[in-house]
């Protein structure tokens, strides 16, 4: 919580060079994902104020040498080192490195930067993430994975290096745009809001039977499939709860989630006068990642303006833990403490793989991860560094795995 103060105080790290009408040095994890392109469009529309150190991408190599060839980063590394030749191919004569593989990612992360955006989706994004992290500077977080999965192991990287964590979801954003982080005592409750996602209103009986492609279809965000799929389960919401308790140390408690179809309030701060701030605006990313990407100041961008006279009002709704017990599960987890979270973000991960194969059906994600949950599949203790991290995710997944075919057959 000390660095969410210091970067609230602005006493965080930031070289100076960088708000003295300088450049900044961006490093983009992820960057053919929904995340890593919003943070692209910002950077083109004033790269003036940007230097691309790297862009990494999982396995879209063409988008990725596209972004590359458009936008010139230092270095371009695909993940997959099945993609190498490809890229490298398709970068000749430009200048720019490549390289290919997990390791090359972290060296990528590793690189000196003023700003690193972690927008890797998953388990994936630990190694990447924590590299960029011991580097030190500022690292905007978009892979709420790393503190769902190893939080207290995360925020000691973060103490040690004396790094910044900017929040980039946009709740987690909006809770650091308006929390008096230095009166965390005078705070009543921090309030999540969710979209409801596509199945907001369905019947356990339609919701039985939804497709992959139903799933994804969000009615407010343009996000990648699996948060798509994590957002009509509401389980985003619930991970997004377990990395509020480690970025706002308010106690579990005090922490709640609301249902807002607008999404146009993205998250409130209750406190204990009665007083209840929040931050709205239109439904796009780029709104938050660019709050980060300026911190401490702010950009101009392009998203539609907020007319609340349009709008003409906005609705809320307590969360239906029957229809929705996803959301439960998280905060039984949270609360389970240990390596719990760790459990259910592997499993809910392979469980959202195989919906997405067509493996399993919608409402067998949430009873997967309560099943490994119950198994306590690798739950000896909380992990005491990122190799037991790991090997706690393997033995869920593999439990999980172990459920789907049950299924299947």
């Amino acid at each position: 919580m000390a660095l969410i103060a210091a970067a609230q105080k602005g006493e965080a790290k930031v070289p100076d060079r960088v708000f003295g009408g300088g450049v900044k040095s961006v490093t983009i994890l992820g960057s053919t994902g929904s995340i890593g392109c919003s943070t692209l469009d910002l950077v083109a529309r004033d790269r003036g104020r940007f230097e691309l150190v790297a862009l990494t991408a999982h396995r879209n190599v063409r988008l990725l040498i596209e972004q590359a060839r458009m936008h010139r980063p230092q270095l371009a590394v695909i993940a997959d080192p099945r993609h190498y030749e490809e890229l490298k191919e398709g970068l000749e004569g430009t200048g720019i490195e490549v390289a290919s593989g997990p390791k090359a990612v972290v060296d990528a992360a590793s690189r000196p930067a003023d700003w690193v955006m972690a927008g890797i989706v998953g388990a994936a994004g630990l190694a990447p993430t924590l590299a960029a992290v011991r580097r030190g500077g500022c690292v905007a977080l978009a892979n709420k994975e790393c503190l769902v999965s190893a939080g207290p192991l995360f925020l000691e990287e973060v103490t040690k290096s004396g790094a910044t964590l900017l929040p980039v979801d946009s709740e987690h954003n909006a809770i650091f745009q308006v929390l008096d982080a230095t009166r965390l005592e005078s705070v009543d409750k921090i309030v999540l809001t969710a979209s409801g996602g596509p199945f907001r209103t369905w019947t356990v009986a339609d919701m039985a039977k939804a497709s992959p492609e139903q799933a994804v279809a969000h009615p407010r965000w343009d996000m990648g499939a699996k948060i798509s799929v994590d957002s009509a389960t509401l389980m985003n919401k619930g991970l997004e709860l377990i990395e509020a308790h480690y970025l706002f140390p308010v106690g579990e408690p005090r922490l709640d989630v609301i249902i807002h179809p607008e999404s146009i309030v993205h998250s409130m701060v209750a406190y204990v006068d009665g007083s209840v701030l929040a931050q709205l605006g239109s439904p796009d990313m780029r709104t938050p990642i660019a709050y980060a990407l300026a911190w401490p100041g702010r950009m101009v961008t392009p998203c539609a303006r907020l007319d609340l006279a349009q709008i003409g009002q906005l609705t809320f709704e307590a969360p239906d833990l029957k229809r929705f017990p996803a959301l439960a599960l998280a905060r039984e987890a949270l609360c389970a403490g240990a390596a719990a979270s760790t459990v259910l973000n592997a499993a809910n991960e392979v469980a959202v793989a195989a919906f997405l194969d067509r493996r399993i059906g919608f409402l067998d994600i949430a009873a997967a991860v309560d099943a490994v949950l119950a198994t306590g599949a690798g739950m000896t203790g909380a992990p005491s560094d990122l190799d037991a991290v790991y090997e706690i995710d393997r033995i869920a997944r593999l439990k999980a795995e172990e459920w789907v075919q049950s299924r299947v057959r």
